[in-house]
């Protein structure tokens, strides 16, 4: 009977750690003050997952070291979840980057001509301010130029760039990085913090729509 008590009591400590846990997360975070409401939500993609948009631009050295980050905590989403990347642009020549973007994922290299075009302009100072220099990157990593050239300048890949371009207009960001929680929460680094605390965030959010969906 004193184990059994002993083993009650353990649980119900457990417990309360859990709930206090979750007391300290719903506290922590506040919307207006760490985040922000998106209205209307945007639409992001499928209805039955929480999708996490992450508005980026390769030019942005603050996306270059959040990339890493990003990255190892893609890893760790629960089921029901999923990253997004979504080019930024609010001129011709992020225009011209979400299209390298997006070129990639077409011809199915995003990987690894994502990390591949972050180094070329953080590492390696290309700009890739043209046409021509992208499809040089392209083709030094093994793509064919005849390739990139029909991907580039598709109808499909100028339709995403477009719905990018729309996307990040419709969530109202005001740079780069910024996360989109589920088309509803806005997370920028100036209001959360730090980098680290934009995907803490974004946990807490994920969390939150995974259970109102469940």
């Amino acid at each position: 009977m004193v184990v059994f008590a002993k083993q009650l009591m353990g649980v119900l400590l457990a417990s309360l750690v859990l709930i206090a846990g979750g007391a300290r997360a719903e506290s922590e975070w506040r919307e207006g003050e760490h985040y922000k409401v998106v209205s209307p939500a945007v639409r992001v993609g499928p209805t039955d997952q929480v999708i996490v948009t992450e508005f980026f631009w390769y030019g942005c050295g603050h996306c270059y070291t959040f990339e890493p980050m990003l990255q190892a905590w893609k890893q760790s989403l629960p089921d029901g979840s999923r990253l997004q990347p979504s080019p930024a642009m609010w001129n011709d020549g992020m225009k011209l980057h979400a299209k390298a973007y997006f070129t990639a994922e077409t011809l199915g290299v995003l990987d690894p001509m994502h990390s591949v075009i972050f180094k070329a302009m953080h590492v390696d100072r290309n700009r890739l301010a043209s046409k021509g220099a992208i499809r040089e990157l392209f083709v030094a990593n093994g793509i064919a130029g005849a390739d990139f050239d029909k991907a580039f300048d598709s109808f499909g890949v100028n339709s995403q760039v477009n719905q990018a371009e729309a996307r990040a207009r419709s969530a109202k960001i005001s740079g780069t990085p910024s996360v989109l929680v589920n088309g509803k929460f806005l997370i920028e680094a100036r209001m959360a913090g730090s980098q680290a605390n934009m995907l803490k965030i974004a946990e807490y959010l994920v969390q939150q729509e995974l259970a109102e969906k469940s």
